[in-house]
């Protein structure tokens, strides 16, 4: 059963249609994310959707994509860890992105939540003649980019299609479902890796638990699910055969960076999806007029703000809500939590947090800025300056 957490915001904190692209009005999709996981391979206390990459909870990365889709609204379905992940995103989530959340008390597979979510979803919302979408994310998927989720509800609008799933090509695909297709090319099911023959386990196409379903039709299917499996678990995957068994279209998307699909489940992959997430922070900043000598050594989490002609030399990492003038110049070897540094700055060698460095300042190298401390503008600081802060 689902237990809503909190009730929901009004509809006219986000629009209610938006344009497909045949140019008719449709109502924006509804999202669901499932994140009840313990996510026991983390060995962690903090829930796994909490863990950061580049500053931000990897959960929220994934709600920013969906807010910019658009979606209508997002349903959470928390579990482990439920309240401090709900206060996370109550406090930090995309603005203007209204936010439900369900839990799943006892967790019995991802059809399960799936289910538990739509309990979020008011009945006069939902009827037989619905044709809108409803787009399921899993919370571990922090890499997914909108514009891949805005691509996968249009194909699914253009094919009319009850289940568009998002799949990949992997050269090693050990550990996901595999896509099983007729001899036609059509999707026809989803078989997870434990109970796959040898011959499914050598598809190289994987599922990758992305999904854009039809709502009317889905309720239903989900209905027909059992935990006949290894893991005595209700499959969401199961959901793709039961509705191209009932006769319904079920077509795929090919996702064009596998990158995309890549799941969290360990620290190890936690490290591979920071190291993806930095790469495209640095693009993304040098095509707007930074200079990194060394990207590959550069670390700018996703709140910092950069303007023009900054220069960041090896070993910089900057972090929190950090902001850096025109022209300022930042490193080697320094890092910054929190603090704004003013046109022409220069820091070098040196530490600081919550504080403040004035423009044309040079400080370092070697100081280290308590919180609340305050370079005044063309200031010089010499060698080994400390400043406490307040």
């Amino acid at each position: 059963m689902g237990v809503r957490l909190l009730p929901p915001e009004p509809d006219a904190a986000r629009p209610a249609e938006a344009a497909s692209n045949q140019g008719v009005t449709t109502r924006a999709p509804w999202c669901v994310v499932l994140a009840a996981g313990e996510g026991t391979r983390m060995r962690s206390a903090r829930p796994k959707p909490l863990h950061l990459l580049c500053g931000r909870a990897m959960l929220l990365h994934i709600l920013d994509a969906m807010a910019e889709v658009p979606v209508a609204r997002a349903v959470v379905v928390v579990g482990h860890g439920a309240e401090r992940v709900t206060k996370k995103l109550v406090d930090d989530g995309p603005v203007g992105l209204p936010i439900d959340f369900v839990e799943q008390q006892v967790q019995r597979g991802t059809g399960d939540a799936l289910m538990v979510a739509l309990t979020a979803i008011p009945d006069d919302d939902l009827d037989d003649e619905d044709d809108s979408e409803l787009v399921v994310v899993p919370g571990d998927a922090p890499l997914i980019r909108s514009s891949t989720l805005a691509k996968l509800v249009a194909t699914h609008r253009e094919r009319s299609a009850a289940a568009t799933l998002l799949s990949a090509r992997l050269p090693q695909p050990t550990g996901y479902g595999r896509v099983v297709r007729d001899r036609n090319g059509g999707v026809r099911r989803i078989v997870e890796e434990v109970e796959a023959s040898a011959e499914e386990k050598a598809i190289d196409e994987v599922a990758t638990s992305i999904y854009c379903f039809r709502r009317s039709l889905l309720a239903p299917a989900l209905r027909r699910l059992t935990p006949e499996n290894r893991q005595g678990e209700y499959y969401l995957t199961d959901v793709i055969a039961v509705l191209a068994a009932a006769g319904h279209p079920v077509t795929s998307l090919q996702a064009d960076d596998a990158m995309e699909t890549v799941g969290v489940n360990d620290r190890a992959q936690l490290a591979v999806a920071e190291a993806e997430l930095r790469r495209r922070i640095n693009q993304r900043w040098m095509a707007q007029g930074v200079t990194m000598v060394d990207p590959a050594r550069t670390y700018v989490e996703s709140a910092v703000r950069l303007d023009v002609d900054v220069t960041l030399f090896p070993g910089t990492v900057l972090g929190g809500h950090t902001v850096v003038g025109r022209g300022a110049e930042v490193g080697p070897d320094t890092r910054l939590v929190d603090c704004v540094v003013g046109d022409g700055a220069v820091i070098d060698h040196s530490v600081g947090t919550d504080a403040e460095i004035g423009a044309g300042a040079r400080v370092g190298p070697f100081a280290a800025l308590g919180p609340g401390a305050v370079v005044p503008a063309g200031a010089v600081t010499g060698p080994f300056y400390t400043a406490p802060g307040r």
